[in-house]
C-alpha cells in the first residue's frame, strides 16, 4: 500500500472542494475591480478597518464581531485572492450584499497600494474636504464675530457724539400744586383762647326816675313792681354779655 494514502489532504488537493469552488465561480457573479491582485503589505489596514466596521454594520443592521474579524483576517495575507472571498462572505451577508462588499473594497485597496501611505484617496479626499468646510465654518464665525464687534463699535461712536452735541440740562424742581380743598380751611384763632366779647350796649345816662314821665293827668302811677322788672332785665342782660 502506498505510503501516501495515509497523509492528509487539503481542501485544495481534495477534488469534492475543488469542483464545488469551480461551480461557484462559475455561478456568481464578480465586479470587474476583483481581477486585479492587491499587494497588503503597500496598503494601511489600519485605516481601513473602520470603514469595514461600518460598511459590514449598515448591511447587518448591528455589529457582527465574527464576520468583522473573519474579513481582517483574509486581509492579513499578502495577495489575498478577492473571489474566493466573495465566495467565504456568501454565507454571512447573502450573495448580493457580499458582492457589493467586494465592489466596494477592492477599489480602495487597490487605490491605497498606489500612495505612498498605503491609504486609499478617497479618504484623502474625504479627509481634505472635511479640513476645507472646517476652514469654512471657522471663517464663518471669525467674520460674524468681527460684524457684531464693529456694530458694536459703531453704536457706541454714535451714542458718544449725541452725548457731545447735545446740551446738558439743569433738573428743574418742580413744585408740587397743591389742589384746593373743599372745605375752606378756619382761620387760626388769636392767642388766648375765646374770641373777645361784643361791645356793651350803651345804656342811657339819665336815671330810671326821669325814664318815667309823670302821669299829669291824675291817673295813679304804676306799681313799682314795673321797676323792678326793669331793673331785673337790665342786670341779667349784663351779665350775659360780661361772661
Amino acid at each position: 500500500m502506498d505510503a501516501g494514502f495515509f497523509r492528509g489532504t487539503s481542501a485544495e488537493q481534495d477534488n469534492r472542494f475543488s469542483n464545488k469552488h469551480k461551480k461557484l465561480l462559475k455561478q456568481l457573479k464578480f465586479a470587474e475591480c476583483l481581477d486585479k491582485k492587491v499587494d497588503m503589505t503597500k496598503v494601511n489596514l489600519e485605516v481601513i478597518k473602520p470603514w469595514i466596521t461600518q460598511r459590514v454594520t449598515e448591511i447587518l443592521g448591528f455589529e457582527d464581531d465574527v464576520v468583522i474579524e473573519f474579513i481582517f483576517n483574509q486581509l492579513e495575507e499578502k495577495h489575498p485572492d478577492s473571489k474566493m472571498m466573495q465566495i467565504n462572505l456568501t454565507g454571512f451577508l447573502n450573495g448580493k450584499n457580499a458582492r457589493e462588499f467586494m465592489k466596494d473594497l477592492w477599489p480602495l485597496l487597490l487605490s491605497a497600494q498606489e500612495n505612498i501611505a498605503g491609504i486609499p484617496s478617497a479618504f484623502l479626499e474625504q479627509k481634505k474636504e472635511e479640513i476645507k468646510q472646517r476652514q469654512i465654518e471657522q471663517e464663518k464665525l471669525a467674520s460674524l464675530k468681527k460684524v457684531d464687534e464693529d456694530k458694536k463699535e459703531k453704536d457706541k461712536d454714535t451714542r458718544e457724539r449725541a452725548q457731545s452735541k447735545s446740551p446738558r440740562r439743569s433738573p428743574v424742581k418742580r413744585e408740587r400744586k397743591r389742589s384746593p380743598s373743599r372745605s375752606p380751611r378756619r382761620k387760626p384763632s388769636p392767642v388766648g383762647g375765646s374770641s373777645p366779647p361784643p361791645p356793651l350796649m350803651q345804656l342811657p345816662t339819665k336815671p330810671l326816675e326821669q325814664l318815667v314821665e309823670p302821669d299829669t293827668s291824675g291817673r295813679a302811677m304804676p306799681e313799682p313792681v314795673i321797676q323792678e322788672a326793669s331793673s331785673t332785665w337790665f342786670v341779667e342782660y349784663f351779665l350775659c354779655f360780661a361772661f
